[in-house]
């Protein structure tokens, strides 16, 4: 009797992550706004009951495969600085950020669409601001922890204005890679970009105080 749920449960996560597998294909081959429940449905190989029991609407189903990917990349920007310990060595740090970060093309079309899409409505504006927020905090934790040994350019106020920096430099060159297409252009101008914010001249010690942005 106790491993019925269980047999329920993990169905249920099989059949959520092959929604969001197949809505991630469609949806970045098509665009959101040009896709129905049902492609999604045909695409997953499900009936739009498998959908409801999910999903109560299409924009719930984009928003869950927004944030599944905005948390991979908040994992991977904190996992590569962490490998610094105590001290930061900020280059070496980029180094390993700009190599490990997802610079994918289908995805960065989706979220374009989703930008678009939060743009035109304040509820879903608001949960992607607070998403967006998650990646910042997880660099100005990192760069907060560095405890006064990295140093950072006056103009950006503190670690908060130095990960707004960071995420601003991140949209400025993948809005670049959706026209041209070159990754390996992508992660080389975002390591240049990322090591002049962050190592500019006219710096000034990391401290507690934060930017109110």
């Amino acid at each position: 009797m106790e491993e019925t749920p269980k047999r329920v449960t993990r169905r249920r996560v099989r059949t959520r992550a092959r929604l969001l597998d197949a809505a991630f294909e469609v949806f970045a081959a098509k665009g959101f706004g040009r896709v129905s429940i049902e492609e999604i449905c045909e695409a997953a190989g499900f009936s739009r009951g498998a959908f409801y029991s999910n999903f109560a609407t299409l924009d719930e189903l984009f928003f869950a495969l927004y944030r599944e990917r905005a948390d991979l990349i908040a994992s991977q920007v904190a996992d590569a600085l962490a490998q610094e310990g105590p001290d930061l060595d900020v280059p070496a740090s980029v180094d390993r950020v700009t190599e490990v970060l997802l610079l994918d093309v289908d995805w960065l079309l989706v979220k374009t669409d989703f930008l678009v899409h939060a743009a035109r409505d304040p509820a879903v504006a608001r949960a992607l601001l607070d998403h967006r927020a998650r990646l910042r905090e997880a660099i100005a934790d990192r760069l907060l922890r560095a405890r006064g040994h990295t140093e950072l350019p006056v103009v950006l106020g503190g670690v908060d204005g130095a990960a707004h920096a960071v995420v601003a430099a991140y949209d400025g060159v993948t809005t670049q890679l959706l026209l041209d297409r070159d990754i390996e252009a992508a992660r080389g101008w975002l390591r240049q970009l990322l090591t002049a914010l962050l190592t500019g001249g006219g710096r000034t010690p990391v401290s507690t105080d934060t930017a109110q942005l």
